[in-house]
């Protein structure tokens, strides 16, 4: 059987993978090793969070799954840091296990062109340097033009706990044994990561009486786009707060060398910021209890979610440490913590295109990359999905930037700075986060999603009529003025507001600290829908840091257009440092921009590179 392009994985990243190439027309074929496991959540049953809220924003603007089944798969959703500026603004979903994976995997049956089929691939089929097709460990072979591996944690995987290991992937499932020794024999370079989960607690053995509750929001929110939301806030299912105490560190300390961790049966490198219990304890040590949240992981079954007690301990230690939270006396672990080990492969070697720069037509997206999450999962997915269709339609490929996207930020980090841990998304990492917010990720990003075809027409059009009413609202903000009455004086009176002194429009009135536009939309009611007036109340309250990051971003897109030629020889550039050498010529930057963020090339090496840039090429040029 040949197919235009196959994925390797159908976790969260080859499910956005496989159904964005089938959407855009090509024969698709999703293999996985088991079809029960499609949409998987072996750790948190969460969608969203800081920063990573964003990018299934930025998922669904692009025209992927990830956020309209989170929508109707989740039973408590709220808006993080809403107190707070725009810029850290981020939804955060907690969904059904069983019903997100069920809803997942009917909208892949559903999508034409899309194959699943249940089989583990072990080797690929690879002539001249490019891909050719895939080989399962049955000896099979399955052709194609193109192919994208999205293997999750389940290369080489390892289970740890204490001193036990394990061979297996997430759940104990058969892990992928050849595969990653095959890619390293073509040349790839393979490293060795590891994360960790925490306990599942049975509901009925939990005291929530002596917890804090934590419910969702009153007010009704979507990840998607496009669908309006079609749940009751008032039913939400509550979250728990609580906290680790002293006795629950002592035994921790005291039995850190048991740890599969501090005991050194780890070899793989955790993740910095999302670290176990036990290194959370070492690393601050000055802390005297750390934040935990009890978590449903269904609403079909009795386990609850221990969020930020993931440990690799023995079970008996475990046991003791779960014990000493308050309300967590009498619990019964129906699961224990452990650590995963698995390979995963050196992302400088993949373009940002996430093609191999060693195979041709090879794409990888996920944790295979050095990432952590379902959602940096999902958003190289779906770029790697577009860009595989792209390139076998001879097509230029999609390259957001840093100022277009999270998933841009995401992207850039990993293939010009590299990662030896598990890489998590920060609204930290991105120097343009004012612009780069959840309420205007379709205004970032329909335009590319149009001109690549990962949309339908009617997405299209929708977002064309969004982008007109808001124009349309800053219309009427700047020509009409605030009403000169009795009525509105008292408004503001009973808000102890101000009344100002002179007629001024609506739209000098709002850039008021004190003032809100949904105030102010009591004197035009239903003129605008509420989507509409705060993204019209972001664009003026926040205009000059929204006009000054605008500069910013106009220098990063004048280097970014200052491309570098493939076939630079980095060898002739004479006094380049070294170590600069070495990165350029490991990385190949493709713009100048790209070559600025590069560790170890400096600024006096990007002032050489330029001028070898304008003298010789121009010079070839002319000829």
């Amino acid at each position: 059987m040949n197919y235009d392009i196959i994925v390797v994985g159908g976790g969260h990243a080859g499910i956005e993978a496989s159904h964005i190439s089938a959407f855009k027309g090509h024969k698709t074929l999703l293999i996985t090793m088991n079809k029960k496991n499609i949409g998987d959540m072996p750790c948190n049953p969460s969608i969203g969070g800081t920063a990573k809220g964003v990018i299934v924003r930025e998922i669904d603007a692009l025209g992927g799954l990830m956020g309209k089944i989170a929508d109707k798969s989740h039973f408590q959703i709220k808006m993080l840091n809403n107190s707070k500026g725009p810029a850290v603004r981020a939804l955060r979903a907690q969904a059904d296990k069983v019903v997100y994976p069920q809803n997942m995997i009917k909208a892949l049956e559903e999508t034409k062109n899309l194959t699943i089929k249940e089989g583990q691939v072990e080797d690929l089929i690879i002539e001249n340097n490019q891909v050719k097709g895939i080989i399962l460990d049955n000896g099979e072979k399955i052709t194609s033009k193109a192919v994208i591996l999205t293997t999750g944690t389940y290369l080489k995987a390892n289970i740890l706990i204490g001193s036990e290991n394990t061979e297996g992937g997430p759940h104990g499932e058969k892990r992928s044994n050849h595969l990653s020794d095959n890619l390293k024999k073509y040349g790839l370079k393979i490293q060795r990561l590891k994360t960790g989960t925490p306990q599942r607690i049975k509901a009925s053995s939990i005291d929530f009486s002596v917890m804090k509750a934590e419910t969702g929001d009153n007010e009704l929110w979507t990840f998607s786009n496009d669908e309006a939301a079609s749940y009751d806030p008032n039913t939400q299912q509550k979250c728990y707060l609580l906290y680790t105490n002293e006795k629950t560190h002592k035994i921790i300390l005291d039995n850190l060398e048991k740890s599969a961790m501090y005991g050194g049966y780890v070899t793989g490198i955790g993740p910095r910021y999302c670290p176990s219990i036990e290194d959370k304890l070492v690393r601050f040590k000055d802390k005297e209890r750390h934040q935990l949240f009890l978590e449903p992981e269904s609403l079909y079954y009795d386990e609850w979610y221990l969020q930020g007690f993931s440990t690799s301990m023995p079970r008996d230690i475990q046991e003791k440490m779960v014990h000493s939270l308050k309300g967590l006396e009498k619990a019964i672990i129906s699961k224990y913590a452990y650590a995963i080990e698995y390979d995963a492969i050196d992302p400088l070697q993949i373009s940002p295109t996430l093609e191999s720069k060693i195979i041709s037509n090879l794409f990888t997206a996920g944790q295979i990359n050095g990432t952590s999450g379902y959602e940096e999962a999902g958003g190289q997915g779906i770029i790697a999905g577009i860009n595989a269709s792209l390139k076998l339609e001879n097509q230029q490929p999609l390259i957001l930037k840093r100022n277009d996207a999270y998933i841009g930020v995401l992207i850039d980090d990993l293939v010009t700075k590299g990662t030896k841990e598990p890489y998590r998304m920060l609204t930290s990492r991105a120097e343009y986060r004012l612009i780069l917010r959840h309420d205007n990720a379709d205004l970032r990003l329909r335009e590319y999603a149009h001109r690549v075809g990962s949309i339908t027409e009617q997405q299209y059009q929708n977002y064309l009529t969004k982008k007109n009413k808001i124009k349309e609202c800053l219309e009427f903000l700047k020509n009409h003025k605030i009403p000169n009455s009795k009525e509105f004086h008292e408004q503001l009176i009973k808000k102890s507001l101000t009344i100002p002194n002179t007629n001024m429009t609506y739209y000098n009135f709002l850039k008021r600290p004190e003032i809100t536009i949904k105030f102010l939309s009591q004197n035009f009611p239903n003129l605008f829908k509420k989507e509409i007036l705060e993204e019209v109340e972001i664009m003026i309250k926040y205009e000059g840091y929204i006009k000054k990051t605008a500069k910013e971003v106009e220098k990063l897109v004048k280097l970014e257009a200052k491309q570098i030629p493939n076939d630079i020889d980095y060898q002739k550039i004479k006094n380049l440092a070294s170590e600069a050498r070495q990165k350029l010529e490991q990385i190949r930057p493709l713009t100048i921009a790209q070559a600025m963020r590069i560790s170890g090339v400096n600024p006096s090496d990007i002032s050489i590179l330029s001028i070898y840039l304008k003298k010789e090429y121009s010079k070839n040029e002319t000829k």
